[in-house]
């Protein structure tokens, strides 16, 4: 099963993975539906991309994994060096695959996945050692946040991130729509989200979760 949000990446893999002796993709779909198609189809082999708009993929990984009968997944990325690996790693993630691994390659991959094996695209080897090495050193993955505070901050939209960058700089509702252009009650919207995306309750916590994280000098 193939669980990404772009379908030209999804029908694409598709077309390349039926071709592979012994090997059929049963359903494709984006991470909101992964869970249903994974109990519908039963796959043996989930290639999960991590970066999703509309659920992580991190957060699929664990329903996943949840599941009565589990599938191996593999992590699809298109970044060497993504921050989500080693936790993936962590969550039960079986291997690690760059959305450009050469067709061969990939036939490989699959099948060793689907006999049980973990496998590590070369290019994103270094990541996840990095990462296994600073978590047995005592050295937080993420010195800007947990890896569920990145999933939120990962959520939030262009404009949520401006409304956040201005909030912490203290200004008022009124001040933020006159910086941006916009309704007051259209900022009081965009401030609502942003507190439930970053799961905080008020604004001075989301003001520290937006240091914390990064989002704002």
């Amino acid at each position: 099963m193939i669980v990404d949000d772009e379908v030209l990446i999804r029908e694409g893999l598709r077309r390349i993975i039926d071709g592979f002796d012994g090997t059929r993709v049963v359903a494709v779909c984006t991470g909101s539906e992964a869970v249903g198609e994974a109990r519908e189809h039963r796959p043996d082999v989930v290639l999960l991309d991590v970066r999703m708009p509309d659920r992580h993929g991190l957060c699929v990984l664990a329903d996943l994994r949840a599941l009565p009968e589990p599938p191996v997944v593999a992590m699809l990325t298109t970044f060497d060096a993504d921050e989500h690996l080693s936790a993936a790693l962590r969550g039960g993630a079986a291997g690690f695959l760059l959305k450009d691994t050469a067709p061969e390659q990939l036939e490989y991959l699959i099948k060793e996945l689907a006999a049980g094996g973990r496998v590590i695209a070369p290019k994103v080897a270094r990541t996840v050692v990095d990462g296994y090495l600073r978590a047995q050193s005592g050295e937080p993955e993420h010195p800007g946040g947990s890896v569920e505070d990145r999933v939120r901050a990962d959520d939030l939209t262009p404009r949520e991130r401006e409304v956040l960058a201005l909030l912490a700089e203290g200004l008022s509702n009124a001040e933020i729509a006159r910086r941006l252009l916009i309704g007051t009650t259209t900022v009081k919207d965009h401030v609502s989200t942003v507190l439930g995306k970053l799961g905080v309750t008020n604004r001075v916590q989301a003001a520290v979760r937006a240091h914390q994280l990064r989002l704002v000098r």
